[in-house]
């Protein structure tokens, strides 16, 4: 009897580690599975939306890229005006939102007291759950007449009399326009990109910032020379992050934006972006009309993934800089 002991453990042994090795198996599988089935839809709703927008796209090819023409009555169409409105509207986001996410992002973890941190990053992170329908309502009705009788005549009269960049704020004071969208768009994508820095300045070691304080630094040299560079990968990826919100937004935009297909250099003129010429469009759009707007939709995708991929970039290159 006790000399078969030694041999049951043995099996008992070897049968477990067979059983944890499929178990393994099994669940690398699933894990590969999930991995896959999300590229899997990535690229099909990609070769979709290039299927759909096919006759556009092989018809007028490089033309649909470089005209800002829209008329669906002569089937004359160009997705220049709405890739402009769509970045620059975008770009004026991310310009306004970084600093504000960044200065509460810092109040947050270094200078507010204790009872205060919780109710102000739970009103922060609670603006992420506001449907884009109501900051769309928001801003038309309260927003665009604010900028049309306050803000944007105070900008034609002063900085629209500067040479060379008066152009960028000359125009009548519609409150509709890229700049009010732009600014919408950052109270959107704010609450995004400061919960992603709160928690990554969080994960910062107390140490390093108790020496650096115990050294004679400021709080600012501590956040410069401490915290970010601790947490620079992250916070690059969560302002991308913000942009990729931009860059897709629809509802909100297509209240503020104006939907004008005409390019100016104002930014307080009316324009249009790409997911909100395939809201106002579509549902009306037959034939070539709807070929083009699912086009836009395929050029979306296009511009969304070149944004992450300069993400991506940037961050390998930080990595190689810091010598991971």
């Amino acid at each position: 009897m006790q000399a078969n002991r030694p041999e049951t453990a043995a099996r008992d042994i070897e049968h477990r580690s067979r059983k944890d090795a499929r178990h393994d198996r099994i669940f690398r599988g699933i894990l590969r599975f999930c991995a896959l089935l999300v590229l899997a839809a990535l690229l099909g709703a990609a070769l979709s939306t290039l299927w759909g927008g096919r006759e556009v796209l092989f018809k007028d090819g490089f033309h649909f890229l470089t005209s800002d023409a829209w008329n669906p009555v002569t089937d004359n169409y160009g997705a220049l005006a709405p890739i402009y409105g769509t970045l620059v509207t975008s770009i004026i986001a991310i310009v306004l939102a970084v600093p504000v996410s960044f200065g509460i992002a810092l109040f947050l973890t270094e200078l507010a007291p204790g009872w205060l941190r919780g109710p102000v990053a739970t009103a922060i992170e609670l603006l992420a759950a506001i449907p884009s329908i109501i900051y769309g309502m928001w801003g038309l009705f309260i927003f665009v007449p604010f900028m049309a009788d306050h803000v944007e005549p105070h900008l034609a009269d002063t900085l629209g009399k500067i040479p060379f960049i008066g152009a960028v704020f000359d125009g009548p004071p519609l409150g509709l326009g890229i700049l009010t969208a732009g600014i919408v768009l950052a109270v959107m994508i704010l609450p995004f990109i400061s919960s992603v820095m709160r928690e990554v300045f969080q994960t910062v070691p107390s140490r390093l910032k108790e020496s650096a304080y115990a050294l004679g630094s400021t709080t600012w040299e501590v956040v410069w020379d401490i915290v970010l560079p601790y947490t620079r990968s992250a916070v690059i990826g969560g302002i991308f992050l913000g942009l990729g919100r931009a860059l897709g937004e629809t509802m909100a935009v297509t209240f503020v934006l104006g939907n004008s297909y005409n390019i100016t250099a104002s930014l307080l003129m009316p324009g249009t972006s790409i997911s909100s010429s395939i809201a106002n469009e579509f549902n009306e759009a037959v034939g070539l009309h709807r070929s083009a707007l699912i086009a836009l939709g395929f050029l979306l995708f296009v511009v969304t993934f070149i944004v992450l991929l300069i993400a991506r970039l940037m961050l390998r290159q930080l990595a190689k800089r810091e010598g991971k």
